[in-house]
């Protein structure tokens, strides 16, 4: 499964964690955020370079990151093929996906340790979608 990953000036450090222990979990992670602090883009450009990405590639994710997480997940649910949620905990990763089938996750740099931030991604990554009936007619109803 490729993994587009994005982030601003703020979320460098926990970016970098994510891509080498996803790498290391054999995922194709693919870095379309920035890798310095200096403030060079802001959180909406960062969010949209993933959502453009997964618009030709409808099996991958994406994971977006900002200070707070609350920017990149509100640029990333402007875009109609995207369902991302802003976690902070691994139980709301799982839930998410089996629940909402959501396709982006959005963290806040500043509000999550690398290590919960890194079991929120493999939840997000290893839940499958629980494709009842009930859940899929609510996903169409907002896609």
């Amino acid at each position: 499964m490729k993994i587009y990953i994005s982030n601003d000036h703020r979320g460098v450090g926990l970016k970098l964690y994510l891509q080498q222990m996803l790498t290391a979990d054999g995922y194709d992670v693919v870095n379309l955020g920035v890798d310095t602090a200096l403030p060079k883009v802001d959180f909406p450009e960062v969010a949209q370079r993933v959502t453009d990405a997964m618009l030709g590639d409808v099996e991958s994710r994406g994971i977006v990151i900002c200070g707070g997480g609350g920017g990149v997940v509100i640029t990333a649910n402007r875009f109609r093929h995207i369902r991302a949620t802003r976690c902070s905990r691994p139980a709301e990763a799982a839930y998410d996906r089996i629940h909402d089938d959501i396709n982006v996750l959005a963290l806040g740099a500043d509000e999550i340790d690398i290590e919960q931030a890194f079991m929120c991604a493999q939840l997000f990554l290893e839940t499958e979608f629980d494709a009842t009936e009930r859940r899929v007619r609510r996903i169409r109803a907002i896609s």
